[in-house]
């Protein structure tokens, strides 16, 4: 008798597993089928890769929750920030990730997730400097291709210095070739509290100055995919406002050292 119940169990649970299995068949069109391929670079908290091609951080862990309520498994593609991007367009990755903010010009050659949390500009220096006004006479420091790049090359002219990633920035601010740079305030706050990054650097939201328009609007970030794949846009926003209305996102904001605010994201819009 025991030994048909133990067979009768094995048999429910085969069935169970076969009816779980026809239940999760992925339907969103996808590079691979049965796949999210998402292409990430390392940009913790936000994207954070190795070992191997494993991945995580926040925006990791919003796309892997989208991708099982589809049925979907991710498959990780690490390479360089810029790459992430155009393997989206070119087709050879169905998302990207590592803090991407919702702007109208990368709209144009893909489309974006609706926001997922705030993007604020911060303000890097030793001096404490808080607003752009006391950035004037300073030799300042910002990272290419940045919202904010083009409106402070209009207010610093020569005095401003691009640099190529975050991290070339905090040397030459940390060694004093720098007066302050203009960083984001999310990434330069976690490296500072969980690296020792930024030594001797005071990290600050910057005042609000219209002349600088992310000083007064942050920018929104969100999920880049491939343009017209509404299927995977309608299910990166189902699974969004979920994750924002059961408060995952804040908690893990939260968890990273910011504060709840930065999750606040308010109505989506697009930056010019």
């Amino acid at each position: 008798m025991k030994h048909l119940l133990s067979t009768a169990a094995v048999i429910v649970l085969a069935q169970l597993g076969i009816a779980q299995a026809m239940a999760c068949t992925p339907t969103i069109p996808t590079v691979e089928k049965g796949k999210l391929t998402v292409a990430a670079y390392d940009y913790p908290p936000f994207s954070v890769t190795g070992p191997g091609t494993k991945i995580g951080g926040i925006d990791a862990d919003i796309v892997a929750r989208a991708a099982k309520e589809n049925c979907l498994e991710v498959a990780p593609m690490i390479m360089d920030p810029a790459a992430t991007i155009q393997a989206v367009i070119t087709g050879k990755a169905d998302v990207a990730i590592g803090s991407w903010n919702r702007t109208e010009k990368r709209a144009a050659v893909l489309d974006i997730s609706g926001p997922t949390y705030l993007d604020p500009m911060g303000i890097f220096s030793k001096e404490g400097f808080d607003s752009v006004e006391a950035l004037k006479g300073k030799t300042v420091g910002t990272v290419t291709g940045y919202l904010w790049v083009g409106e402070l090359q209009k207010l610093f002219g020569p005095s401003l210095k691009l640099y190529p990633t975050p991290i070339a920035l905090a040397q030459d601010l940390e060694a004093g070739r720098i007066d302050a740079g203009v960083d984001g305030y999310n990434s330069g706050i976690f490296l500072q509290k969980t690296t020792g990054g930024y030594k001797g650097v005071v990290i600050v939201l910057s005042k609000p100055d219209e002349r600088v328009q992310a000083s007064v609007q942050p920018a929104q970030a969100g999920i880049l995919y491939t343009k017209g794949n509404a299927a995977l846009g309608k299910a990166l926003d189902l699974s969004i406002t979920q994750q924002h209305a059961d408060g995952s996102i804040v908690k893990a904001l939260q968890a990273a050292g910011f504060d709840a605010k930065v999750g606040d994201v308010g109505e989506p819009r697009m930056v010019k």
